[in-house]
């Protein structure tokens, strides 16, 4: 259930492309924030489901979706699946009116963002790269944080209506500044995880208390987001909700890939997505990220 207050904005006309565990609720936030939404989904099932909660109208392609629209979100898979939806002759741009903006919440590679932003230029439309964090918890309560790359004229026009569902929108730089950025974001938690995972292990073969200790420590110097969300069910071997295996590997991949790029060393990035890979091995591609202290049990 959302605990969003939303903001009075002017009601706008936004289509959103991808109702996923993320795009389902932040969709919903911009229909009850009062903006006329048209939804797609590759699975039309989801597209009907969504149009029966929240109402608004659901279409069969990207391009129909966004016909019309002043806006148009996105939160698909991989910079493949932000392809199919953006290009050819049924993509979004294809149906876009001039002056648009097309806001793609898909933590994908800053290459496909510069790409599809030249592309969207030419065609006399805007393109923002905006992944997010927060996971599905932040999506369904209206409480993500949204790191943007592009023009400003566009993000400014956009940021009050993507408000609907976040509780920070911020311009960090040029086209595909933002997907660097959640490379930052992603890079920062994995050596983080990681370190908690063995922090309470190690606790536990020494026979502490970790819940108690947990809780003292969390008043100092090692508090953090992961120990406040995470610690207490890394403790009790619970992983059935939050941010899935398979995808923080995609993400750090996506990191690597750009280090190679541009010479960064990412020695402790590159260990955790090797733990990460143990973990798929394991079976447990859909557990929560946090399921790294698993591999250190057994």
């Amino acid at each position: 259930m959302s605990t969003k207050n939303h903001e009075p904005t002017p009601p706008r006309r936004v289509a959103f492309l991808g109702l996923g565990v993320m795009g389902h609720p932040m969709a919903g936030h911009l229909a009850r924030a009062g903006h006329q939404v048209t939804v797609f989904n590759r699975t039309a099932a989801k597209a009907e489901a969504w149009v029966g909660e929240y109402g608004g109208t659901a279409r069969a392609t990207p391009r129909e979706a966004a016909s019309g629209a002043e806006f148009v979100f996105a939160c698909v898979g991989n910079d493949a699946d932000l392809r199919s939806v953006v290009l050819g002759d049924d993509g979004a741009l294809a149906g876009m009116a001039p002056g648009a903006v097309f806001v793609d919440h898909t933590t994908a590679s800053a290459e496909i963002a510069r790409t599809l932003h030249a592309e969207a230029g030419r065609r006399g439309l805007h393109f923002v790269d905006a992944p997010v964090s927060g996971g599905e918890a932040g999506a369904v309560n209206g409480a993500l944080t949204v790191m943007c790359g592009g023009d400003p004229g566009p993000f400014e026009a956009m940021r009050p209506v993507a408000m609907a569902y976040a509780k920070a929108v911020t311009l960090v730089g040029a086209s595909g500044a933002g997907q660097l950025a959640k490379m930052v974001n992603q890079i920062a938690i994995a050596g983080l995880v990681q370190s908690l995972g063995e922090a309470i292990t190690f606790g536990q073969r020494a026979g502490l208390d970790m819940t108690l200790v947990l809780e003292v420590i969390g008043k100092g110097a090692a508090q953090s987001w992961q120990m406040d969300n995470r610690g207490a069910t890394m403790i009790a071997d619970k992983f059935d909700f939050g941010f899935a295996v398979d995808w923080m590997r995609k993400d750090l991949g996506l990191c690597l890939d750009e280090a190679r790029r541009n010479g960064a060393r990412l020695p402790v990035a590159a260990l955790v997505d090797q733990f990460y890979a143990d973990v798929q091995a394991a079976g447990g591609g859909r557990w929560d990220t946090s399921s790294l202290v698993r591999r250190l049990r057994s």
